[in-house]
């Protein structure tokens, strides 16, 4: 019953496109703006403590925007999209279906005034595409650092410096695949990736949505 009500209520205040302002599909990302989105090639991006890292998309547009909206605006049923995207390119690099899925962990301050984490909000979607396990218990941000793009690469490695924690009683034994939504100078990623070493973890594969620098 909830959901007819639902889905009567957006045939009659009919969803526009966030990109385009389109009403046609009713939907939040119309498919002709979903499909303006580009792929950066199938190959390892770079390479940070020694683990993989991918990035899905070209940091322009419409997947700038997107990112922008579900991060700072609370468009939240954007996460759908960026997972799809996420998804559309990890299936061409594996089709394993047995990692645990951990999105980067926002201080829990930061996550109460937002009243969101938004690569939560994607992993979930992601995890429902592809079928892996969303774990977001195993590692915590226990310190709430400085906003990473107004810093240097030194700066960032500093204010991260025993950023997060682990609590491996919530490990699963799975490959681990961190997932944030952009890479810049790959900081986060090392960052956790250290602490998840330090307490004996190492399968890990690293993946962004999109980063505004290809190597």
């Amino acid at each position: 019953m909830l959901q007819r009500l639902i889905s009567l209520l957006d045939w009659i205040y009919k969803k526009k496109c966030y990109f385009c302002k389109s009403s046609k599909e009713a939907v939040k990302m119309c498919s002709k703006c979903y499909e303006q989105m580009d792929f950066l090639p199938k190959k390892i991006n770079r390479i940070v403590e020694g683990k993989k890292v991918y990035c899905a998309g070209v940091y322009t547009k419409n997947l700038q925007k997107l990112i922008r909206g579900l991060k700072y605006h609370n468009q939240r049923d954007l996460a759908y999209y960026l997972a799809k995207f996420m998804a559309e390119y990890f299936s061409k690099i594996t089709d394993k279906k047995d990692f645990e899925v951990i999105p980067v962990p926002i201080f829990p301050k930061r996550e109460k005034r937002r009243k969101y984490n938004h690569m939560n909000l994607a992993g979930e979607e992601f995890c429902k595409i592809t079928g892996n396990t969303l774990n977001t218990n195993l590692i915590k941000r226990i310190k709430d650092t400085k906003p990473q793009y107004k810093l240097k690469r030194n700066e960032r490695m500093k204010n991260l410096e025993n950023a997060f924690e682990v609590d491996k009683t919530n490990y699963k034994g799975q490959t681990l695949l961190l997932i944030d939504d952009i890479c810049t100078t790959g900081s986060t990623f090392e960052a956790m990736i250290k602490e998840l070493k330090r307490n004996g973890i190492d399968d890990i594969i690293c993946f962004a949505a999109t980063t505004p620098f290809e190597e």
